[in-house]
């Protein structure tokens, strides 16, 4: 089965992408001004999740601009020239709604689910908040206090420490190794002016990508789009096109190998090893899906059965991974007492080198093939997930994939590859980073 290119399966219908069975139909038009819209319709819902995205994330931001990307996702929130923040907060929960906002290293989603009849209000509210922000300097003040508080939470939480550090070693001075919400300093220091210059720059038609899933109306849709974004004062140029999507060549990833240390009075170390991985542009990406399956994605993996069922040495042991357009990172977690780090970590190590060095058996490879099958089936029950698939979609490679396409991929991965994968990432600088009440790495007995 060919991958569809988000081109037209009838041309005589140029918005229609895939048609599926029971009726779903994925859509795609390029409105005025360069905006694109995609959307899912699934018959059979009452609800519809609809994202508003703009391909800019924490990456993207410049010297004095750092940390703006998550700043301005709380800021759009506060007020716009027709809406106060609590009149933004109301239109959801009037109709009982969900609303929010994520930000990303390479994007920023604001989202909404409501009843497809509120659809036309989450439309307009949504397009209101991205297009007409305030960024009142009062309410800019008293968000940064909020921000500092979020990150404070996060500096609290041993485990999010261990990851937000490994990440920043693994990919080194690459943009992709910042935090996503800056730091204390950063927030403290950057000035609304900077803010402002980061909105102005981005929230543009070109850059604007809405993708929505569940029960609605493609033309509907575009239309309540072109309406809402005309009347908050955007120009839309019949002419213009879509901001081209990143580029696809791989960067140059100098790690920062070996062990960091962070000390914090915990009663457990949490541990992270791992290098860096493959980009989200990789034909591999359903290589490692199963890889990281057999490895620790759930009970039957090897590092829960071998570090927790066999010597009871954790209680949460798995791994993970992450692709970007030009990079990506693969790691593994274990949580244990102080006394036990040592141990732990070698046994970390040494999973993976056996991955490498004797590969995987056919059992696991097919229990991991319908691990992954039921995973991906399940999701996407979910509106949000169909609306999230969408705009990956668009951002970074351009193709849709619909769900036999995506279990075929999983389906013809083999052990040889997977053995290959793992030999490629086992040779890897390796980056290990600790957190936990120790005073520095000979702290850990290694």
């Amino acid at each position: 089965m060919e991958t569809t290119q988000f081109s037209p399966i009838d041309p005589a219908d140029p918005t229609l992408v895939h048609r599926g069975e029971g009726g779903s139909e994925v859509r795609r038009s390029i409105l005025p001004g360069g905006v694109r819209v995609l959307t899912e319709a699934m018959p059979g819902q009452r609800s519809t999740t609809v994202g508003f995205w703009v391909p800019v994330g924490s990456r993207d931001e410049e010297a004095g601009h750092y940390g703006s990307t998550h700043f301005l996702e709380h800021l759009l929130f506060k007020g716009t020239k027709k809406r106060s923040a609590l009149e933004i907060a109301q239109s959801f929960d009037a109709v009982g709604g969900e609303s929010n906002a994520a930000t990303a290293k390479e994007s920023t989603c604001y989202y909404a689910r409501v009843l497809d009849t509120d659809l036309p209000m989450a439309l307009d509210v949504i397009a209101d908040m991205v297009t007409s922000a305030v960024i009142d300097p009062q309410e800019l003040e008293q968000e940064r206090g909020v921000i500092i508080e979020e990150l404070a939470m996060d500096a609290d939480d041993a485990t999010d420490v261990a990851h937000e550090r490994f990440v920043g070693r693994v990919l080194g001075d690459h943009p992709l190794g910042r935090p996503i919400g800056g730091t204390p300093d950063e927030i403290n220091k950057i000035s609304r002016e900077a803010v402002m210059e980061h909105y102005r720059a981005h929230y543009r038609p070109s850059e604007l990508i809405i993708t929505a899933a569940g029960s609605l109306e493609h033309e509907k849709l575009c239309s309540m789009v072109l309406n809402a974004l005309s009347e908050a004062g955007w120009e839309l140029d019949p002419l213009a096109v879509p901001q081209p999507r990143r580029g696809e060549e791989p960067a140059q990833i100098t790690s920062k190998a070996g062990i960091e240390v962070i000390n914090r009075p915990v009663e457990q170390a949490n541990i992270i090893m791992g290098c860096a991985g493959i980009t989200g542009h990789d034909d591999r990406r359903q290589v490692l899906a199963v890889l990281n399956a057999v490895l620790g994605g759930g009970m039957s993996s090897r590092l829960f059965q071998e570090i927790r069922e066999k010597r009871g040495l954790v209680y949460s042991t798995y791994s993970f991974s992450a692709a970007y357009t030009d990079a990506g990172y693969f790691g593994m977690y274990a949580g244990c007492a102080p006394s036990k780090a040592a141990e732990v970590i070698t046994l970390l190590g040494a999973e993976l080198d056996r991955l490498a060095s004797d590969g995987i058996t056919e059992q696991e490879l097919t229990q991991a093939k319908g691990q992954l099958a039921g995973g991906t089936v399940l999701a996407l029950e979910d509106p949000g997930s169909r609306m999230s698939r969408l705009g990956r979609a668009e951002m970074v490679t351009g193709e849709f994939q619909d769900i036999d396409e995506a279990l075929d991929r999983v389906n013809a991965v083999t052990t040889k590859q997977v053995q290959e994968l793992a030999q490629e990432l086992a040779a890897k600088d390796r980056v290990i980073t600790v957190v936990g009440p120790f005073e520095d790495e000979a702290a850990l007995g290694l």
